[in-house]
């Protein structure tokens, strides 16, 4: 329709029928849960939780409030919003406002239909250019938001004040028709938050003591953080009021759902020097610590920790090993545990510290989060280590922990070549039998990293001991180091 009709009496002569943002929005999620497409896709997680709740908002035809800690796809999902809308509407040519040329809002648009008639100019606009977002913060202006009177315009014109084509339309009327998100709503100063409310409420606006009826067709989408409440500000009462359904939203339930948004979000480099091989366990250690982040006594737990702290660690990791292989002169290598370090820098700078974990610094808890995800990944692969045993009890770990009593040091140089590193693992000959005991189907591509993956578990369960080096990393048993320390 939008490529062949270009004027009103085309639009009124195809018979097209004005509709509401709510209602399109409603109209579009009834024939897709009808045909069994996908309301929200690849918004992992919360297929049974938050898209429910979303669904319902829409068929409501609520403004939504989306509650929730940081990187929990707030601001994703208003903008899948955009895939329940019509592909293309008409708009009078020339309006600030995305009028509608059935159902005029501004006195251009009015004073246009009422010139030209059947002739007025009409343009399609896309679903893609109607969506605005705005970062509240608390110097936003009623002018930014609503608008303000234009003296300038006014003294072109010839016109008082009380004319409202002396107004310069702000962000919320030039959204007229589309989907407005407001991120951080507390943030925002209460008079603004009535002026608002006005909107919802009353569908007029007062810019300077002149008040407009603007009947504004909008979805409001706003999202918070519950901490904001308490720390910033706080939702006004009747605004809060107004806004028809608060859902909350939530991080990843598992570790299995958080290696699908880690891998989904992760930027894909396709230019890759180097083929990185990631095996599965790596993925699991880097997802196991958000979850013991989100537990960790060190950490502010009503700040969250975001997705995204998985998603640049995951890309840290990839580039750890890719700048390695680049040193060595190969074009291809695998995910080596010790890579994990390269994380440290996404991990850092995405956790909040309370005053325990500040007095630590936040390079230790960093550490701290990849050994507790260690021992707790260790433990669904492997026999549980005994912290204390008796004299003659055996364990599976005996014979690892004897070789390293056989040897003075064992080191892992940082950028050792595939070929160096793998070697050095495999001279630990009851490493292999032991995961030939406990881990039968492992892939071989998989053996060096699980080789030190043990290695390492053991450090972090007290049965060895590791020293950073010049070149790398050093393993000795336990007990010959603190005799070395007497």
């Amino acid at each position: 329709m939008h490529a062949t009709i270009s004027t009103l009496g085309q639009l009124k002569a195809a018979g097209y029928v004005s509709k509401s943002i709510k209602n399109e929005l409603r109209d579009n999620l009834i024939a897709k849960l009808q045909s069994g497409q996908a309301s929200f896709p690849n918004m992992h997680g919360y297929e049974q939780t938050v898209i429910p709740q979303l669904e319902r908002a829409i068929l409501s035809k609520h403004n939504i409030n989306l509650l929730g800690l940081r990187g929990q796809g707030k601001t994703r999902i208003a903008r899948l919003l955009l895939n329940l809308l019509d592909e293309y509407i008409p708009v009078v040519s020339g309006s600030e406002i995305n009028d509608d040329p059935l159902n005029p809002l501004s006195r251009f648009a009015r004073d246009l239909i009422a010139q030209q008639g059947d002739q007025t100019p009409i343009t399609w606009l896309h679903r893609s250019e109607r969506f605005f977002e705005k970062l509240a913060t608390p110097d936003v202006t009623i002018a930014d938001l609503i608008g303000d009177i234009d003296p300038i315009k006014a003294a072109t014109l010839k016109l008082t004040y009380a004319d409202e084509r002396v107004l310069h339309y702000g962000m919320i009327p030039r959204a007229n028709r589309s989907i407005f998100v407001i991120n951080e709503l507390p943030d925002l100063q209460a008079r603004i938050q009535v002026a608002l409310f006005n909107i919802l409420e009353e569908g007029d606006v007062q810019i300077r003591g002149f008040k407009l009826r603007l009947p504004l067709d909008l979805q409001f989408v706003f999202t918070a953080n519950p901490e904001d409440y308490t720390n910033r500000g706080s939702i006004i009462t009747p605004l809060k009021d107004r806004i028809g359904s608060q859902i909350l939203t939530h991080y990843a339930a598992d570790i299995k759902t958080a290696k699908k948004i880690t891998s989904q979000e992760a930027e894909q480099l396709e230019q890759r020097a180097v083929e990185v091989y990631v095996p599965e366990l790596a993925k699991d250690i880097l997802e196991q610590i958000a979850f013991e982040a989100r537990q960790s006594p060190y950490i502010d737990y009503k700040s969250g920790v975001s997705a995204r702290m998985s998603i640049t660690a995951f890309e840290n990791l990839v580039s750890t090993a890719e700048r390695r292989a680049i040193l060595n002169n190969e074009n291809q290598t695998t995910v080596r545990y010790s890579d994990l370090i390269g994380m440290l820098p996404a991990i850092t700078g995405k956790i909040e510290l309370v005053y325990e974990g500040e007095q630590e610094g936040s390079a230790f808890v960093a550490n701290q989060l990849i050994g507790e995800a260690t021992k707790t990944l260790f433990l669904t692969y492997f026999p549980k280590i005994e912290k204390l045993k008796k004299q003659e009890q055996s364990t599976p770990y005996d014979a690892i922990i004897e070789w390293f009593k056989s040897v003075n040091a064992f080191e892992l140089p940082d950028e050792a070549s595939n070929q160096n590193h793998d070697a050095a693992l495999l001279s630990i000959a009851p490493l292999i039998s032991f995961l030939e005991t406990y881990q039968p189907n492992l892939e071989p591509k998989d053996l060096p990293f699980l080789m030190e993956f043990v290695l390492w578990a053991l450090v972090e369960f007290k049965q060895l001991s590791q020293t950073k080096t010049t070149g790398g990393i050093s393993f000795n048993d336990l007990y010959n180091e603190l005799l070395k320390g007497i």
